[in-house]
């Protein structure tokens, strides 16, 4: 089974923009509840606190999946491996959980990163290793390039937003899709349809959205540094969307909203 699937590492806690003790609270809160994945970046700034946040629940290692990224500045020969050992430093573990490019290579050709992505995990730093921010195509050569399983292809993934070309390329590659932004930091909740949804379920909005996103067959991220928040997100197992309220939200995608847009990031790719 892929690993963002096993029980509860479906359910990332995320930690951008967090750091220090909010993030140490948040992290704690969100253990306290159930989370035992966890998402960090080098690029956040945050896999020491991350790190140590986690050290302090007193979780055994085993308990957690711990998802890092590579920073495009890391992509040289000369250190991607030597900034993994780093992370693995930063959050004091021996092998992180899941290894991700956080963006396609900006100047374009993809290979020599995802050659270095699969040598961490060939050297024991990662135990699974995937991709973040591809686009279909970008998906397609990544698993032709790549010899072994890539777990997810994390990506903005959230209901007023059409990602349909990114779930075929998921079905066509092997490669399953986790989302980020997956309640479009907040613009979900301009649109009454997900709370009058939510409403006869007994479930917020949030939680509505972040259902459907799992019943896409998406994992999802989610960050909050409010404990009602934080265990909110975490309870969206005990319900079932209904087709007809699936379709519903289906149809929410033609709003068209893109939070992470190349004026945002600007090494982010042509979008499909």
């Amino acid at each position: 089974m892929n690993i963002s699937f096993q029980k509860t590492h479906q359910r990332a806690f995320g930690t951008f923009p967090l750091k220090g003790e909010i993030l140490a609270q948040a992290i704690a809160a969100a253990a306290a509840v159930g989370y035992r994945a966890f998402d960090t970046a080098q690029m956040y700034g945050n896999e020491g606190d991350t790190g140590a946040a986690l050290k302090a629940t007193g979780l055994a290692r085993d308990e957690l999946c711990i998802t890092t990224k590579v920073q495009p500045e890391n992509y040289g020969d000369d250190r991607f491996i030597a900034s993994v050992e780093q992370s693995l430093t930063d959050l004091q573990i021996d092998q992180v959980d899941i290894l991700l490019l956080h963006w396609p290579a900006p100047e374009g050709d993809l290979v020599p990163s995802l050659r270095l992505l699969q040598q961490a995990q060939e050297l024991g730093l990662a135990r699974n290793i995937g991709i973040s921010n591809f686009t279909a195509a970008m998906m397609r050569q990544a698993r032709a390039v790549v010899d072994v399983p890539l777990v997810t292809n994390q990506v903005e993934f959230q209901p007023l937003l059409d990602q349909d070309i990114l779930l075929a390329a998921a079905v066509e590659t092997g490669i399953p899709l986790s989302s980020y932004c997956s309640v479009a930091r907040g613009e979900v909740f301009k649109y009454p349809l997900f709370g009058e949804i939510g409403a006869g379920y007994g479930k917020s909005a949030a939680q509505v959205v972040l259902r459907w996103i799992l019943q896409k067959g998406v994992a999802i991220n989610t960050m909050s540094t409010k404990p009602a928040n934080i265990a909110e997100n975490f309870e969206v197992m005990d319900f079932t969307l209904s087709s007809i309220d699936m379709a519903r939200i289906e149809a929410m995608k033609a709003v068209g909203f893109r939070v992470v847009t190349k004026e945002l990031v600007s090494i982010a790719p042509e979008w499909d």
